[in-house]
């Protein structure tokens, strides 16, 4: 999320443009549908309404506020991200600083998890236990599962973002710095830390059970953006990719055999795990669009990429297929950020 440039837009632009309404469908789509993708929605800023809509890809039906139908209530200010575990779904409130946790089978609400200064990632850690990173917060945050509450804190600095987890490590992603730092999930302590460059914010884990971490660099500290291969077990760095300075490539996602990255970088980049350099141009042209949120759907390896428009109108979601080349588009809430797939 480049949180800072969408409150920009939103006073920019709010005053003056206005959504264009749509029909919600009520009650045709089931969260436990074949085919189903949630498409997380920040909402506009400090409005107290960002969202999760739901769309059945075999129908081609949206629901534009799904968590709204079901619960007959909004959700927090600044929904950043949604992880399913435990047959529950966390639905992370950025600005709310909480956590909405709801039935998969139905969505309805059945906790929140408050405490949390401004949250961003939930990662299951064990059956009980999940991390919980956060932007301003200088820690880590333990939360019990069962309890649905905080449980205690792992120091690390402020910025914290995606993470990972292998060989009963987690790999913790932080803007602020230029360390991916890592954690005993047995002991909850950061036991070391990975020089990556500046601004890592999103990571995964390959088929091959290596670390991919993507930083964003910075210019005012002269660091360009990096794609970077670490070894989980001995913590090396195997291969770092530099980008062209002035690129700033973020929303790092894998597809489903795990061979193949994605990201954005003013349009979306295909990256073969065994490749030894940079893709030279995107597979998928951003042109004057405003990519803002990406997704490789597991069934079928189509890639979903969220056009944020100008931060104010609902985000069009456009699909393509693996070639690239353009299958279907819907409209979700304002600024969608990402997926999740069942």
């Amino acid at each position: 999320m480049k949180i800072y440039f969408t409150i920009l837009a939103i006073f920019l632009f709010y005053s003056c443009v206005k959504d264009k309404p749509q029909d919600i469908l009520k009650n045709t789509i089931s969260i436990n549908s074949d085919g189903k993708v949630l498409v997380i929605n920040e909402g506009p800023f400090q409005t107290l309404h960002g969202s999760v809509s739901l769309y059945d890809s075999q129908s081609n039906q949206v629901v534009e506020d799904f968590y709204n139908q079901q619960n007959n209530s909004y959700l927090g200010n600044i929904v950043q991200s949604a992880t399913k575990y435990n047959n529950s779904y966390y639905i992370v409130n950025n600005y709310s600083g909480n956590i909405t946790v709801v039935n998969s089978t139905d969505f309805i609400k059945k906790a929140t998890i408050n405490g949390f200064n401004s949250p961003r990632y939930l990662l299951p850690v064990t059956y009980n236990k999940a991390y919980v990173s956060d932007i301003f917060s200088s820690s880590i945050y333990i939360v019990d599962l069962n309890l649905n509450a905080i449980t205690g804190t792992i120091i690390c600095p402020a910025g914290t973002e995606e993470m990972a987890m292998i060989y009963d490590k987690a790999f913790v992603t932080c803007s602020n710095s230029n360390y991916c730092y890592v954690i005993n999930t047995t002991t909850d302590a950061v036991t070391d830390s990975v020089n990556v460059g500046k601004g890592g914010s999103s990571i995964t884990v390959d088929k091959n059970a290596k670390i991919w971490v993507l930083t964003s660099g910075s210019s005012s500290a002269g660091q360009s953006a990096k794609l970077v291969r670490i070894d989980p077990v001995n913590l090396q760095i195997e291969q770092s990719l530099t980008f062209n300075s002035g690129n700033s490539p973020y929303k790092l996602c894998i597809n489903k055999t795990r061979d193949t990255l994605y990201y954005l970088n003013n349009g979306v980049y295909q990256f073969n795990i065994n490749s030894g350099s940079l893709p030279a141009s995107p597979l998928i042209n951003q042109g004057a669009k405003v990519y803002y949120g990406l997704g490789i759907n597991p069934k079928d390896y189509s890639i979903y990429v969220a056009d944020a428009i100008d931060y104010v109108q609902k985000s069009k979601i456009e699909i393509y297929k693996p070639n690239g080349n353009f299958a279907n588009s819907f409209n979700a809430g304002i600024i969608s950020n990402g997926f999740v797939f069942e």
